[in-house]
Parts: C-alpha cells; sequence; structure tokens
C-alpha cells in the first residue's frame, strides 16, 4: 500500500487525509451525502479509498454503525453490495431515502406536485405535540404540519418526510450558533455569536421546504446517474442482536464515540414530527451516559458485542476496518475480545469545518481480520 511502518503508526496516512483545498466541503458532501445535517459521519473520500485497499471487487460489505449511510452509498458507486443496520430509526429512514432506486420520472412528478399544493395553502395542520408548540413558531409549525399531512398521499412519502425533517431542523426557535444540540427554545431577539449582531430566531418553515424539496430531488436525480446496479439493504435494529442476512466479505464502519453525541437526540424534530421508534435507551455510547469508568465499560462491552456478531459472518481472514477516535485506546482491547487480530494502523487528520467544531481532529483507522 506504499506505507512505511513508521506512517502507519506514528506518522499520518497522506492518502486517508486531505486539505480544505484538496476536497473541498461541496466534495465531501457530494449528492445525497448532503439529504439532511447528521454530526459524526465520515466522509465517502475515505471510504472509497478504504474500500479499494480492502474490499474485493464486487464483494459484500456489512456496516454494523451505518448511520446515515456513507457506507452503503459508496458501495452503490463502487459496485459492491451493502449492508448498513442501525438502532436508530431516523438513520434508517435517510440511509432508505439514499440508496432506494426511485423511478425518476415519478419521483419528481410527486415532490413537485406535493410542494404546488403546499404554495395553494392545501394540508392540515393537526396534531400539535407541546414539542412542537415549544420548538416552532405560530407560522412555522402550520407549514411543517400541513407539508407533512401533503406527504402521506404520495408514493414518495419517505423522501418528502426526510425533506420535512431537515426543514424542521432548520426552522425551530433556536440561535444561529446553536443550531446541532439546543437546550432550550429561543423565543425572541438575541445577540448572535455567529453574526455579531442581534438576530431573530425563524417564524416560517416556508421557504425552507421549497429550498430543500428541490435540492433534495436534485441530489437523488445526481446520484441515480453514479450508482451501480449493486444492492443496498438497511436494517432497523441491535447489531448484536439482529440476524444478519448471509455471508459477507469485509466490514467497513465507524462506530460512536464514547460520551461525544446523542444520535437520537440528535434528530430530535424528526422523531416528534413523524412518530418514529425511539430507541435511545439502546444507543452505545450516547453522550448523555457520560464517561464514567461504568459507562466506558458497558461500551466498550456493546462494541465487543457487535463485532463479534459481524465475524461470524465473515470468512477467516476477512478485514474488519474500523474508523474511531480512539484517545483512550479502547479498541484494541475490544478488537481482541471480538475475535479479530489487530494487522494494520493508520492514523488519519480530519479536516473539520468552520464554526463550534473547528480546530486540530485526528482518527485512527484499525483493519483487523477474523482469526
Amino acid at each position: 500500500m506504499g506505507a512505511t511502518q513508521e506512517q502507519i503508526y506514528d506518522g499520518l496516512d497522506a492518502d486517508l487525509s486531505w486539505s480544505e483545498q484538496q476536497l473541498p466541503e461541496r466534495e465531501r458532501t457530494k449528492h445525497v451525502h448532503r439529504l439532511h445535517p447528521y454530526l459524526g459521519k465520515y466522509i465517502p473520500q475515505l471510504v472509497e479509498e478504504l474500500f479499494r485497499r480492502h474490499v474485493p471487487a464486487r464483494g459484500r460489505v456489512l456496516d454494523p454503525f451505518a448511520g446515515s449511510g456513507t457506507t452503503l452509498v459508496q458501495a452503490l458507486e463502487s459496485g459492491l453490495h451493502s449492508v448498513g443496520v442501525d438502532i436508530a430509526a431516523f438513520n434508517c429512514l435517510l440511509m432508505r431515502v439514499k440508496t432506494h432506486e426511485h423511478n425518476l420520472f415519478v419521483l419528481e412528478h410527486e415532490l413537485r406536485d406535493a410542494l404546488a399544493r403546499f404554495e395553494r395553502g392545501e394540508g392540515a395542520a393537526q396534531d400539535e405535540s407541546a414539542y412542537v408548540r415549544e420548538w416552532f413558531a405560530p407560522q412555522a409549525r402550520g407549514d411543517l404540519l400541513r407539508f407533512r399531512s401533503l406527504a402521506r398521499d404520495y408514493e414518495h412519502a419517505d423522501v418528502l418526510r426526510v425533506v420535512l425533517a431537515r426543514a424542521a431542523r432548520s426552522a425551530r426557535l433556536t440561535t444561529h450558533f446553536d443550531l446541532d444540540f439546543p437546550k432550550v427554545a429561543q423565543a425572541g431577539p438575541y445577540w448572535c455569536h455567529k453574526h455579531k449582531r442581534e438576530c431573530k430566531p425563524v417564524e416560517k418553515a416556508d421557504h425552507f421546504l421549497r429550498r430543500y424539496t428541490l435540492d433534495t430531488l436534485t441530489r437523488l436525480k445526481a446520484f441515480a446517474r453514479l450508482r451501480t446496479g449493486r444492492k443496498a439493504d438497511v436494517l432497523h435494529g441491535d447489531a448484536a442482536a439482529i440476524a444478519l442476512p448471509g455471508a459477507f466479505d469485509a466490514v467497513v464502519t465507524s462506530p460512536p464515540y464514547p460520551g461525544l453525541i446523542d444520535y437520537h437526540e440528535q434528530h430530535r424534530c424528526a422523531y416528534e414530527l413523524l412518530g418514529l421508534d425511539d430507541r435511545r435507551d439502546l444507543e452505545l455510547g450516547a453522550a448523555e451516559n457520560g464517561v464514567s469508568r461504568a459507562s466506558i465499560g458497558a461500551y466498550a462491552d456493546g462494541i465487543v458485542s457487535v463485532l463479534a456478531r459481524c465475524a461470524e459472518s465473515l470468512p477467516r481472514r476477512a478485514p474488519v476496518v474500523v474508523v474511531v477516535h480512539d484517545r483512550r485506546d479502547l479498541y484494541p482491547g475490544i478488537l481482541e475480545a471480538a475475535g479479530l487480530r489487530l494487522e494494520e494502523r493508520y492514523r488519519r487528520h480530519v479536516n473539520r469545518r468552520t464554526g463550534r467544531r473547528a480546530g486540530e481532529f485526528f482518527e485512527v483507522v484499525l483493519v483487523a481480520r477474523v482469526t
């Protein structure tokens, strides 16, 4: 692979690290990868390179922590069959919309028809929950609830539901500088640390719904031109317990980092507006659980269970590729406990966007083999 021992274990792998100039954000979020904001995902270019190095051509890859579906989308581009498993219902909805082979003629007709009906004032703003009343201004919640009622009428209802979730995230009563995990609804004007001036919370959602409906259509059509004839399956459940369909040639995944992100809470708007099954009690490494010794131990045990289950569906010597920010050095022990032998370790610099998540950040890519 061209890397020396020193580069693999001590230095950065240049082929897995990109600067903003080398890989601008528009490329990292190409086509369906930006259908909806999602914190903590790895970039498609990294997945492409890992496939090239470790997955046989026309092989079958498994991602037991599939998240927003980057592995599955890139597998479809790369000519690989894939299966993704995730405990979060919204993640599975998003993955299915990204990877489904849509009838583009019907898709465009339905999305434009739904948008036209919405702009004519059709739809019923019913079933307001306490969450919706708290987090959305009157006009915004009326817009969102009307759009939700219209989405049910279409074959591509799930596509419209993802549009709705994306618009709801943008239309919440929150500050511009705290879009990721706002704790309290912002009802009035505030001093904006992002824009250095007084700002007001969003009062309507119609412009977001219009923009995201058309953007989603454009992105799905762009991906349709790139995808191969391979298949991607999405399974909603616990990867340590769910029945995995058949055998695989490799695992490529990025597990959650302990104590960093609450993946269900990240998409609270979607769960509230769409009535999705909330299984946050089964989420591994949730920020809410903290980083106590007991929490880290439970996290490690959970990852071991998942990877051991994956290994049962792999042939001997098959690769298990794990991308993780392992600052506690948990993963050598996790891999060993799962019956895997760690053989290679790459270190990569993560090109982070500006804002609150800016700054230096490094990940490791661990390549283990089934023993």
